[in-house]
């Protein structure tokens, strides 16, 4: 940004961003606290440090988002253009995916290792210990298939490869073309499947979310081979290619770490795209995009995402919670998008609401009275699972709307 651009605006944020790096450095910083609390005897407690991911999503972040509130600051339009150009912002980035292979490796290396007296651990970790460590590495997967959604949605060749190598940890490959070219042209949507329905529990989205998110990358990446005149079984098959990148990763790591390492791989991968999708159910929960008289939905506006304006929930995830502005411009890069006060608001940030989801009677006690709520109660206007359409619609007195 110039000078002259500064001296009206400045992003309050800019070095705040650096703290989107806690999530992939926590194993290293939980070490020496670990060491420590061996050291003084305390054998039991020191196996918590290892359950930092956890701890993070589901305590620490929603404490710092319930304590420091929304932020409440757009960029004005006159700086926009130098704030997308500046690079420090995208080097933010850059910088998540070394850390987070550095604690994948050092993960599978604490999960296998059979003397760790360094650490003060007699033998090797316990699988309390073992299983909190590997779902530690899980969310911070998790939270780098969010980094390779912010790189995956730009032209620049690097950012779309390096968007691909920081899903091949979770083995989530094929999220970089279904998110773009089928969750963007489909959201809000029944036709969707990563977008949530009012009435469906999320362990019912969370099978159909992945399989129908596997099945559209392949079909999309078939259909514009077969538009070129070419198979799908080649190596420009961007789905191919991303599930390769995971395929190599985790045959390296099994060679280097031995088949002990798998259940850690598994693990760690499960638990990671599962965030994933506990996002996906959260952002477009029971919206729905209007039927046009021609047949095709209307066009995707902010209407029709769920925003939140958390600062905190907001740093670790590149500004993802404004997510209304988002799909209204898919390119812009994190640091420019904006909350827009036409959009409908989450009560809280993601990560206090990954939890419920997990809960579906507080889920629907705290959401789908938001839902109805955006709708002028209009339960006809929601984007119901259809399995439960006619008990919901009855339920509310609401007959079935007329085709268009």
């Amino acid at each position: 940004m110039n000078a002259g651009d500064t001296q009206v605006w400045q992003d309050k944020k800019r070095y705040l961003w650096l703290l989107g790096l806690i999530a992939p450095t926590a194993l290293f910083i939980a070490l020496p606290i670990i060491a420590g609390m061996n050291r003084l005897g305390w054998h039991v407690a020191a196996q918590l440090p290892f359950w930092i991911g956890p701890i993070l999503i589901y305590v620490l972040l929603p404490a710092l988002d319930l304590h420091f509130g929304a932020d409440g600051q757009n960029a004005p339009d006159e700086v926009m253009a130098a704030l997308e150009n500046d690079r420090y912002y995208r080097y933010c980035t850059y910088a998540y995916i070394p850390c987070q292979y550095a604690s994948l490796v050092l993960g599978a290396y604490l999960f296998t290792a059979t003397d760790l007296s360094w650490l003060g651990v007699e033998g090797s970790l316990s699988w309390f210990a073992k299983i909190g460590l590997a779902l530690s590495v899980g969310a911070l997967g998790g939270v780098g298939i969010n980094t390779a959604h912010e790189l995956g949605h730009k032209k620049v060749r690097l950012e779309r490869w390096l968007s691909k190598i920081t899903l091949a940890q979770t083995g989530y490959g094929h999220f970089y073309v279904e998110h773009n070219r089928g969750h963007h042209v489909r959201v809000a949507t029944p036709e969707d499947p990563a977008s949530g329905r009012f009435g469906e529990s999320f362990w019912r989205f969370f099978p159909r979310s992945v399989i129908g998110g596997v099945r559209s990358a392949w079909e999309l990446e078939t259909a514009r081979l077969h538009r070129l005149d070419k198979g799908p079984w080649r190596m420009s098959n961007d789905v191919l290619n991303a599930w390769l990148m995971s395929v190599v990763l985790f045959g390296a790591l099994i060679a280097a770490f031995g088949p002990a390492v798998i259940p850690f791989l598994v693990i760690q991968a499960v638990y990671g795209f599962s965030l994933l999708e506990s996002v996906n159910y959260i952002e477009h929960y029971g919206l729905l995009r209007r039927t046009r008289a021609n047949g095709r939905y209307e066009r995707c506006t902010p209407e029709h995402s769920w925003n939140s304006d958390h600062i905190v929930t907001n740093l670790f995830l590149y500004h993802l919670q404004r997510h209304s502005d988002h799909h209204a411009n898919p390119t812009r890069r994190y640091q420019t998008l904006r909350s827009m006060s036409e959009s409908p608001n989450l009560p809280s940030g993601y990560a206090s609401l990954i939890g419920l989801t997990y809960l579906p009677p507080l889920w629907r006690r705290l959401m789908d009275h938001r839902v109805l709520a955006h709708y002028g109660g209009d339960i006809t206007r929601v984007n119901i699972a259809p399995r439960r359409r006619a008990e919901i619609l009855a339920r509310h007195g609401a007959a079935e709307p007329a085709a268009a």
